[in-house]
């Protein structure tokens, strides 16, 4: 059956899950969105969203360095206790994450994370865009807000789609890893070099 993505929103706002998984719940329950979080719950997903709020004070700092050593990163992955950080599950996470970045170069972790100039900057652009289709004021914020919401999914990390399995964002496979090891995870910070870039102040 055909899922609305508004079902979908909403069983994401109210399990925190990822939407592969909400769309799945969705299908099993023919679209039902109260059913679909008990069938969440059974299957442990929906404690993820739980544990969100969980201090993360332990964790790993893991470096990659792309084949060809012209990209490298640094990533800040963290946990709740040394005991996880320890775990093939939790390092196979934090590596896979900064390949991600490698790969991906994305501009934040999450859309809180992207300066307000640069949401300004690029409405600016949007929006010049936009308006030169001749289209009313009303149709050009509307065509502004859906290339901002798409330009937040290709730029921040946790929203793209994540570079082993485009089917899912990279929250998707965080909040995945927080079900299996039990514990809060949260990308703190990274760093990405890149061989030859230009850096702030012409250096």
């Amino acid at each position: 059956m055909e899922i609305s993505a508004g079902a979908i929103k909403e069983l994401r706002q109210r399990t925190g899950v990822g939407v592969m998984d909400c769309k799945k719940a969705l299908v099993e329950c023919a679209g039902n969105v109260d059913e679909a979080i008990d069938f969440l719950r059974k299957k442990g997903l929906a404690k993820a969203a739980k544990r969100a709020g969980r201090e993360t004070a332990e964790g790993l700092i893991t470096a990659y360095i792309h084949p060809g050593a012209k990209i490298g990163v640094l990533v800040d992955v963290n946990c709740e206790t040394d005991f996880v950080a320890r775990t093939e599950d939790f390092q196979n996470l934090a590596k896979d994450i900064a390949m991600h970045i490698a790969a991906m170069n994305p501009i934040a972790i999450d859309r809180e994370d992207v300066p307000a100039e640069v949401i300004e900057k690029e409405k600016e652009i949007l929006r010049a865009e936009a308006s030169t289709s001749g289209k009313p004021e009303k149709v050009v914020d509307k065509i502004v807000e859906g290339r901002l919401e798409k330009f937040f999914t290709e730029q921040c990390l946790l929203e793209q789609a994540y570079i082993k399995n485009p089917d899912i964002t990279v929250k998707d496979y965080l909040y995945a890893t927080i079900t299996k090891v039990g514990e809060n995870i949260t990308v703190r910070r990274f760093t990405r070099y890149q061989l030859g870039e230009v850096l702030e102040g012409g250096n």
